[in-house]
Order: structure tokens, then C-alpha cells, then sequence
């Protein structure tokens, strides 16, 4: 895997969806660290302190800027509609420069008014908390992808990674429809990597288990037997453990994988999907 002190992407410029903190954040940190330069996005500008990750999104901005000596900026929007998404970009590449990496990981089982869907269940889950769902999650990830990939293009190179879930493999009763966007946004991945072979552009998918983020550990309960870090793979996540996969899809290593999806989760699904 790179160091971080290659610096392998500098001159580079990385879009971070929904980074303003949690696994988000951590991406941003982790491109950054390899001398990209980084826009952060967010949804809202005190969506960092909901979980207690921050204060707010241009503070995160301005931190991950002097601990790694990149440029970065923030930049809020709401990627269901695309006059924002297109705004996002088009902010981007003013300030920073074209676009030559794209971390989609916007999204999640937060309903788009706040708090989690409840019942969230295969029959009761409510209508608004279904179209805020797969609105979140799937088609931001289409929406984003697509306008992204328009830039990429006639530039004929590009580096796009999409964050998944290990939900989309097994399914669940509880969480049924997040299960269900996260499936559309895996399988629009290898469909969207196999479109753009022909212009050296890579499409990937990081699908994550359970990971101690902020929202994670504020949302549930959590089985303390989980919170080792040593001596099983039988665990919670680190951000870090996830984050860190990016530098393979995005840097050197991956300039030849595309269309791939990888779970972080310790092996708990170690089958065909």
C-alpha cells in the first residue's frame, strides 16, 4: 500500500462526498495525506458536531489544509438534485482544478428529515423514509457519478470510488430498503466501470461492515465485546481500517483495478457475490 509520505497524488484533485466527518472525513484525511488536494463536501455546515466529529464543515476543511499541507475547500449541497451537484462540481474545478478523483460517500440510513426510519422493516417502513433512503443513497451515487464522469471523460482519465455496505451482499429485516439502495449502488458501480474502460477511468466500490463512526456508536447499541481492536477479526471496525482502503483504489496501486468491490468487515461474509 502507498505511504502516505510518497505523496503519490499530489497535483491531483479529490472530490469527498459527505466528509465533513465519520468514514467521510476520514477518506478526505487519508487522499489528502498523499498530497491530493480536497474538496469537502457536506449537506449542512454543522453536520460535523451532530455526533459530536467536529463543528463545522469549513473547520474541517481548514484542518485537514494544515495538517496536510493540500488545498481544500468546502462546499455544501444536496447531491438528489442536480442544479447542486452541478454546482459542486463546477465550485470545484474553479478553486481547485478538474476533477481526478471522486469519493462518493455521501448517503446512509438517516432519513433526509433527520433520525433513523422507524419501523425501518420490509412491509412498515414509511413511504417518505423510503424515497429519502434510496434518494440518499442511490440516486446520489447515479447523480454525482454521472455528472463526474462527464468531466473525466474528454480528459480520458480519472479515479471514481463509491462507498457501499455489506448490507447489499446478505440483505437484512431491519434496514431492508438501506439494504436494497446500497445493491442498486453496487451493482450501477460495475455497470459504470465496465462504461468507462474505454477512457482509463476506474469505478470501484468499498463496502464497509460495522465501523465505530460518530453516527454509528450514537445510533444503537453497541456490543462492548466488539470494541477490541486486537485479537479477533470478530469486531467493530475502525474508521481508519476502512479509510486506508481508499489509497489502493485511488493511488498507484489501483490503476489497473476497476469495477471491483471490496467489504471491510473482517471476513464476516467470506462468499461469492
Amino acid at each position: 500500500m502507498a505511504s502516505q509520505d510518497e505523496r503519490s497524488l499530489k497535483g491531483k484533485v479529490a472530490l469527498v462526498t459527505g466528509a465533513g466527518r465519520g468514514l467521510g472525513r476520514a477518506f478526505a484525511e487519508r487522499l489528502a495525506a498523499m498530497g491530493a488536494d480536497v474538496a469537502i463536501h457536506g449537506m449542512r455546515e454543522h453536520g460535523p458536531a451532530e455526533y459530536g466529529e467536529g463543528s463545522t464543515l469549513t473547520a474541517v476543511a481548514e484542518a485537514v489544509a494544515s495538517a496536510h499541507r493540500v488545498r481544500t475547500i468546502r462546499v455544501l449541497g444536496d447531491l438528489t438534485q442536480g442544479a447542486d451537484i452541478a454546482r459542486v462540481v463546477e465550485t470545484t474545478t474553479k478553486q481547485l482544478g478538474p476533477i481526478d478523483i471522486l469519493v462518493h460517500n455521501a448517503g446512509g440510513d438517516i432519513a433526509a428529515k433527520g433520525g433513523k426510519p422507524d419501523p425501518n422493516d420490509a412491509v412498515g417502513i414509511r413511504e417518505e423514509d423510503v424515497r429519502a433512503v434510496l434518494d440518499r443513497n442511490l440516486l446520489s451515487t447515479i447523480l454525482t457519478c454521472q455528472a463526474v464522469a462527464k468531466e473525466m471523460m474528454p480528459r480520458r482519465q480519472g479515479r471514481i470510488v463509491t462507498i457501499g455496505s455489506v448490507a447489499a451482499f446478505k440483505g437484512r429485516t431491519n434496514g431492508s430498503i438501506y439494504a436494497v439502495a446500497k445493491a442498486g449502488m453496487t451493482h450501477y458501480t460495475r455497470c459504470l466501470a465496465d462504461q468507462l474502460r474505454s477512457y482509463d477511468i476506474t469505478v470501484n466500490c468499498i463496502a464497509p461492515g460495522d465501523t465505530r463512526t460518530g453516527r454509528f456508536m450514537g445510533t444503537r447499541a453497541v456490543d462492548q465485546n466488539r470494541m477490541v481492536e486486537t485479537g479477533t477479526l470478530d469486531r467493530i471496525a475502525t474508521v481508519d481500517e476502512v479509510a486506508r482502503v481508499v489509497e489502493v483504489f485511488a493511488g498507484p496501486l489501483g490503476a489497473f483495478v476497476s469495477g471491483q468491490v471490496l467489504r471491510v468487515d473482517g471476513g464476516g461474509q467470506c462468499w461469492a457475490a
